[in-house]
């Protein structure tokens, strides 16, 4: 049996070139290139890249001049659930009177837009703001806008009779047609503005048509009564 300092000696007399050439790929030792370590420049930014693939698009929805002030004076109250529920970017142009709107990287609704249009349009037209929220928050609401002129050509007295047969007596007429049918109504002149269900929005314009028409009140009211005796027995 040799002795271990002659293990040793023949250890170190192997050459140094055959020790680097007997290393190879399968060997189990761990290399580690300093020269080699990747830059943190390379890495993309994942925040910026998913900012940029955002497609931006705009909503510019016009305000009458007899509704500019009323819109106004109630901006308060009608870009904050743009802003805090459809994340939307919305601002008044005071120079055009005309409300833009355009959607973020925070907006995650698809038809985040298409409500926010809707909901700035309820206004024009006169609805209140609590009211026109609705359309932010359900899905299954709708709008008609529609002229007396439509139902039957009136001019004159006769338009205007038409309009106070739709209206009544301190608003006792709309405010029937909008408790049984559960809408919102805006008259404004020839125009007849109405929110709700698709199902309300017909029972309302029925409602209204025949009005025009020259269907008598007690008519109508019987009507939506029994629209409304329909309605319970369901519940």
């Amino acid at each position: 049996m040799p002795a271990p300092t002659a293990l040793l000696s023949k250890e170190a007399s192997v050459p140094a070139d055959h020790k680097l050439k007997s290393s190879s790929p399968g060997d189990h030792d761990l290399i580690l290139d300093m020269d080699a370590t990747p830059s943190f420049q390379s890495i993309p930014d994942t925040n910026q890249s998913a900012a940029s693939t955002v497609h931006i698009q705009t909503r510019k929805v016009n305000i009458p001049p007899h509704r500019f002030s009323p819109v106004k004076a109630m901006w308060p109250k009608i870009y904050a659930p743009l802003v805090e529920h459809l994340h939307l970017q919305v601002r008044m142009n005071l120079k055009n009177k005309a409300v833009e709107l355009r959607n973020s990287q925070f907006t995650t609704e698809p038809g985040a837009l298409q409500k926010g249009e809707d909901f700035i349009r309820a206004i024009t037209y006169g609805f209140d703001v609590d009211d026109a929220i609705a359309l932010l928050r359900l899905d299954d609401l709708y709008m008609e806008v529609f002229e007396i002129k439509d139902i039957k050509n009136l001019q004159g007295d006769h338009l205007a009779r038409a309009i106070g047969r739709c209206v009544g007596k301190d608003g006792r007429t709309r405010n029937a047609i909008e408790n049984t049918t559960r809408t919102r109504i805006v008259v404004a002149g020839p125009k007849i503005h109405i929110l709700g269900g698709f199902n309300d929005l017909k029972m309302a314009r029925e409602a209204i048509v025949s009005l025009v028409l020259g269907a008598r009140p007690s008519k109508v009211y019987q009507d939506l009564r029994c629209i409304a005796a329909k309605r319970k027995m369901r519940v």
